[in-house]
């Protein structure tokens, strides 16, 4: 039975290593996206205006004046003096061609007190420019920026939850085969040996040391067996929340409402419209805003409003609230929405942190979970190591393979002995 397990966590890892190292390379690197972001491009996200801030609204009109081809469709609300707002856009139709203007950016910078575009980017590119590096990691951790064909733009997310998900069932499977083998049977006759006297932990103990002067080949192994056990129980989080993450809609939500009580929202009941098409809306940011608003104040969120976002793939208005100085908040539970159907301005639906169901509240975890931010900067740290030691153990495990593979090519190479 170990023999046949081997063989599934051999091939098993071994299709998806790369995945991994992708994945955990780059997550080791946007667990700090905002920072690192902010940092390479401080010329468009740091602003010299000082003063009383111009509503969002008006910022939102000077963006759209500024290319009679786009119109806004994610405003930010929470205006910060000395921080840029990010507002995105989504091209219009050209009417020469009746397609979408093509563009080359889909965010665009403004300085809150001065209203003045600072600088413009497209997070969408696959660049390692510094005004692209961050967004082309983040794409590139959860979809490989796989493109859209077959009339959807989700195949990277299924490709890299499948992975995830083999990933999970592998880890389960490497932590079997760390555990001792059992004891075979003692012939009645034959004297007590001193591995039968040996407790269980004791003979399980090695899998768990590094033997760092044995030599290359016996460490890489240590480093992979041991180092999948020191870290095991991270793995499965991790694990867990991307498969959970990029399969939410297809696989996680709709096996938890099966064994469990949810409260679906507007994403888990309404069916997106065909990719590449365009719902538009009959109420404006305005008025999605302002109904927002007073719902907040009587469903009890306290938190200011963030920002706005309509995508016209659904037919309502996304609407958050969370401090503009920290998004997430304590343990990464600080964002609540509101969502605002975009035809007749009803209240379609709410996310609040927390509460609900402990169905509810477990999808709530997973992104705090896979981000480590429930454990607040320990957490983001722990996260960024994790990455590394990912991207470790499916390099470790790799070597290993190769390997044993020249060994069993070099012994089939032996003449076979007659005498």
């Amino acid at each position: 039975m170990r023999a046949f397990w081997t063989v599934i966590h051999r091939w098993a890892g071994l299709t998806i290593a790369l995945f991994l190292i992708v994945a955990g390379l780059t997550g080791a690197v946007t667990s700090w996206d905002h920072e690192l972001d902010e940092w390479l491009n401080a010329d468009i996200m740091d602003t010299p205006g000082r003063g009383p801030l111009q509503p969002p609204f008006v910022l939102a009109q000077k963006v759209a004046a500024a290319d009679p081809r786009v119109e806004v469709n994610y405003m930010t609300l929470g205006l910060e003096e000395g921080h840029a707002a990010a507002f995105m856009v989504r091209p219009l139709t050209d009417p020469a061609t009746n397609k979408p203007f093509v563009l080359d950016y889909n965010t665009v910078y403004i300085d809150p007190v001065t209203a003045q575009i600072t600088g413009t980017r497209d997070s969408t590119a696959i660049s390692l420019s510094r005004r692209s590096l961050m967004p082309f990691l983040r794409h590139l951790h959860y979809s490989l920026h796989v493109p859209a064909f077959w009339g959807t733009d989700r195949w990277g997310y299924w490709l890299m939850g499948t992975v995830a998900l083999v990933w999970l069932l592998d880890s389960m499977v490497a932590f079997y085969l760390t555990t001792p083998r059992r004891l075979r049977p003692r012939a009645q006759d034959e004297a007590p040996r001193h591995r039968d006297a040996a407790s269980w932990w004791q003979r399980w103990k090695p899998s768990w040391v590094l033997r760092w002067a044995a030599g290359g080949y016996k460490l890489n192994f240590d480093l992979h067996r041991a180092g999948g056990l020191w870290v095991w129980p991270v793995i499965i989080v991790v694990a867990f929340t991307s498969f959970s993450l990029n399969l939410y809609r297809e696989v996680f939500y709709p096996v938890m409402s099966l064994v469990s009580t949810t409260t679906p929202g507007p994403y888990e009941t309404q069916v997106p419209a065909p990719y590449g098409t365009y719902i538009t809306p009959a109420i404006g940011f305005e008025q999605a805003v302002e109904i927002a608003k007073k719902q907040a104040a009587q469903r009890g969120i306290t938190a200011p409003i963030g920002g706005i976002y309509y995508g016209g793939n659904y037919s309502f208005y996304n609407v958050s609230f969370f401090d503009p100085a920290d998004e997430f908040g304590a343990a990464g539970m600080g964002l609540s929405n509101l969502y605002v159907d975009g035809m007749d301005g009803s209240i379609i639906g709410q996310h609040k942190p927390w509460e609900g169901t402990a169905a509810d509240v477990f999808v709530q975890l997973q992104f705090p979970l896979h981000s480590g931010r429930i454990l607040g900067l320990p957490g983001r740290i722990l996260m960024s190591c994790m990455g590394l030691m990912v991207a470790m153990l499916s390099v470790t495990g790799i070597v290993i393979w190769e390997r044993k593979r020249r060994a069993r090519r070099l012994q089939a190479k032996k003449p076979a002995n007659f005498t």
